[in-house]
């Protein structure tokens, strides 16, 4: 869609939506909750309730703690280019890098696209 039917709010409400649906579809569950940010040329997404119980209890060692940063952060990535397409479908714009991490502590999983152009401006 073009991004000029958007405001920041239901682009960003959409792109959340979207994400949402891509971690049901793709990991086979979404997280709890979703918030995405757009500012200046960057999506800042952060996805609540990432993890498992099952996961949560791995991570009481270090050796299980690591395996799960790492499986979750290999999932995400072979998803990468789909996430791409549909970032540049919503937005207009390419996705120049993509940044993520997860925390074992709090579940929480920080999504960053650094996109070509400065959205927030083109949104105003």
């Amino acid at each position: 869609m073009e991004h000029t039917k958007w405001t920041k709010g239901s682009l960003e409400a959409e792109i959340s939506k979207t994400l949402t649906q891509w971690e049901k579809d793709f990991l086979g569950r979404g997280s709890v909750s979703v918030k995405t940010d757009i500012l200046r040329d960057m999506l800042v997404v952060s996805l609540s309730g990432v993890l498992t119980p099952a996961e949560y209890k791995l991570c009481d060692a270090k050796e299980g703690l690591l395996a799960v940063k790492r499986m979750r952060s290999d999932l995400v990535e072979s998803g990468r280019d789909f996430l791409g397409n549909v970032i540049r479908e919503l937005t207009g714009e390419e996705v120049k890098s993509f940044h993520t991490d997860i925390s074992t502590h709090t579940g929480e999983r920080i999504m960053v696209f650094r996109l070509s152009g400065n959205l927030q401006e083109k949104l105003q």
